[in-house]
């Protein structure tokens, strides 16, 4: 029997790592900040508005992104965003001043929102229906895997080199990250040369499927012809878009609590400088991480055992609400660094195993050709709700404690979840002469 390639798992695994690069970079400022904001002479406040800077260009970048990866592809889609950011980065080395600190800051946060929507993108590309939850599990462990060590490797390399050396060092792991994915991702599946005709048959789905079938083990199966990409406004006439833009509205905040604000709320609350952050920073991580591959695999095996994806969906994102609402309970009464970092761990697992679906839902809904696109407006309000309720809100609950913060957080939990009950309706291929799909 002829073998199947794997190639696919090899895209989503480079995507994932790229995707732990984009973390290492971000939360590079917030780990050193202590030493940062004393050498520099900046403030709490003056962090806020930096993050500022950097969450309204990732606003920005997240719905640009999301159109051009649909009009160049991943390949080259991905190339751009990595380069860019990886030069953004290391400019941080650069930075005397609230300015040009801001300045680095959004540009890495524009470049840097086209891994979201190139991710998505990727997976409604790569894989069959019944898989896309799995691999966006595996792209999204990448951002937690990321947050599990920029922590201790950031103040390990701020240890040997101080921290403008730093940036320029892990900005750039980007560059070197370009070298195998331009000679891994060279095609789409129906094209790629390396791919088999049993794995493209797989991904292609049930016509590719029979098309093997009939022809000879080396023969190549037609590819269908691509749906043409639908405009954004009609797009958005859709509610189901609208249960993506309101749902990411409400449940993103909840991971941008704590990449941008756990180190400064471990300094804060118990003291902690770079060398302790980088002891505790990454605990909470680890919880993510499970939930990445948990809430992924959950699924997938539940479609593959015969449940509906409507049916699969909705209930694992519910047991992901089901668990970060007693995180954030715990974390916001915790009297010791430890049961904050657990509970905070807990807190992140479910979080990730609501995203998972919740983002893998414009391929549920969409044809490929308009997966970036509603992926990149879904992630544009994303980071409008990171701006209100994380950047915004928290440097203002934290005058008084830090249990107001944790305690928005459970708010946010059931209107996230609230939202693809009510707005997605029935999770569909939705039938529309300009987002039909080869599924």
């Amino acid at each position: 029997m002829p073998r199947r390639s794997q190639i696919r798992w090899g895209i989503i695994g480079l995507i994932a790592v790229a995707t732990v690069i984009n973390y290492v970079d971000r939360t590079s400022l917030a780990v050193m900040w202590p030493s940062i904001s004393a050498d520099t002479q900046l403030s709490k406040g003056d962090y806020a508005n930096i993050v500022s800077a950097f969450m309204v260009l990732y606003a920005l970048g997240q719905a640009v992104s999301g159109r051009i990866f649909d009009r160049v592809g991943t390949r080259v889609g991905f190339v751009l965003s990595v380069t860019v950011w990886s030069l953004a980065c290391a400019g941080h080395a650069l930075a005397r001043s609230l300015a040009t600190l801001s300045l680095a800051r959004g540009v890495l946060g524009f470049s840097e929102a086209g891994n979201w929507p190139g991710a998505t993108k990727a997976v409604a590309e790569w894989f069959p229906r019944h898989e896309r939850a799995l691999a966006q599990g595996i792209f999204n462990a990448g951002a937690s895997l990321g947050a599990v060590v920029s922590a201790p490797l950031i103040a390990l390399l701020f240890s040997f080199f101080g921290w403008r050396a730093t940036f320029v060092v892990v900005g750039a792991l980007g560059l070197l990250w370009l070298i195998p994915w331009w000679i891994l991702a060279r095609s789409t599946p129906d094209k790629h040369p390396w791919v088999s005709p049993e794995e493209r048959a797989h991904i292609l789905g049930d016509d590719a499927a029979q098309a093997t079938q009939a022809d000879s083990a080396a023969s190549t199966p037609a590819a269908p012809a691509p749906a043409r990409a639908a405009s954004l406004g009609s797009l958005l006439a859709h509610r189901e878009a609208w249960g993506v833009i309101v749902s990411r509205f409400f449940l993103d905040p909840i991971w941008w609590l704590f990449v941008n604000w756990l180190p400064i709320y471990l300094a804060d609350r118990f003291g902690f400088d770079v060398k302790s952050i980088g002891l505790f920073g990454w605990v909470p991580y680890v919880g993510a991480v499970i939930g990445s591959l948990s809430g992924g695999w959950m699924s997938g095996h539940l479609i593959g055992r015969g449940w509906s994806v409507d049916r699969a969906r909705k209930r694992v994102i519910l047991l992901g609400g089901a668990l970060t609402l007693p995180g954030f309970v715990a974390g916001a009464f915790a009297a010791s660094p430890l049961v904050a970092v657990l509970a905070i761990a807990v807190v992140l697992c479910g979080f990730q195993v609501m995203i998972n679906n919740v983002q893998t839902l414009p391929s549920d809904f969409f044809a490929g050709s308009s997966v970036g696109t509603v992926a990149g407006v879904g992630g544009m309000s994303a980071v409008l709700g990171v701006l209100v309720f994380s950047t915004w809100l928290v440097p203002a609950l934290s005058k008084i404690s830090y249990v107001p913060v944790f305690l928005m957080g459970t708010a946010l939990v059931p209107l996230g979840i609230a939202a693809v009950f009510i707005l997605c309706g029935t999770i569909r291929r939705l039938d529309s002469p300009a987002v039909t799909d080869r599924n």
